[in-house]
């Protein structure tokens, strides 16, 4: 059979804490950032819920709103410029060229799907020299519904000329593999340092500390 890998983008490619910086300049701490990305997923799974649809820039954008009003301070426009512009400048995890280089030349097709807008994941995988490796960049965009939301992956395999049972979801979040098996697809976990295993989610078919380990992983599983 057939595996077509589809990646998630944030956390799972790209290295959030290149953002440290700036919200240890804005916030006078860099955990902060973790805070903020840790309610951008809380927000968006709610809303997917609830049954409502914002894009991910702009409940990122509310997110840090709700950060910044906790500690009773105010973003200015140039601090939400930087932060924004940040996320499509970030780079990728040291494990993450070497690992997609590898699974390409393996002749297993690849795609990235993001909650991130097009244009957003277009830019942030140029910026990182990743969209090479892809033969599509897709974001739940086209469905109007956040992941883990079963039209999300249901898209993807129609999108790519898949069938579920076809792709693997390999993701740094627990609930995107969740979200991707639920629906037939297999999944390939990035447990990757400060992450653990939900006992409550259905086991993914593949797991690993490091990109790096999933890639071997997923290279002996597709060729036995």
């Amino acid at each position: 059979m057939t595996t077509t890998l589809v990646f998630d983008v944030n956390e799972t490619m790209l290295d959030l804490a290149a953002m440290d910086d700036q919200f240890e300049q804005i916030f006078g701490d860099s955990a902060v950032r973790r805070e903020w990305f840790a309610l951008v997923l809380r927000n968006a799974l709610t809303l997917t819920i609830v049954g409502q649809y914002s894009d991910f820039v702009t409940i990122a954008g509310a997110s840090l709103d709700m950060v910044a009003g906790v500690r009773g301070l105010v973003m200015s426009p140039n601090q939400r410029a930087l932060i924004s512009r940040q996320m499509t400048e970030l780079p990728p995890h040291p494990d993450v060229p070497e690992s997609l280089k590898l699974l390409k030349a393996s002749g297993l097709r690849m795609a990235a799907l993001t909650n991130s807008p097009p244009e957003v994941a277009t830019k942030q995988l140029d910026n990182a020299d990743l969209s090479k490796y892809f033969d599509h960049i897709l974001s739940v965009h086209a469905v109007e519904r956040l992941k883990p939301h079963p039209d999300v992956y249901r898209h993807a395999a129609s999108a790519i000329g898949a069938t579920l049972e076809e792709m693997m979801m390999v993701a740094a979040h627990d609930w995107d593999i969740a979200g991707a098996m639920a629906v037939g697809t297999k999944g390939a976990y990035v447990l990757r340092q400060g992450m653990a295993r939900n006992p409550l989610f259905v086991e993914p078919t593949v797991t690993g500390d490091t990109m790096t380990t999933v890639a071997e992983k997923i290279l002996r599983l597709t060729t036995s």
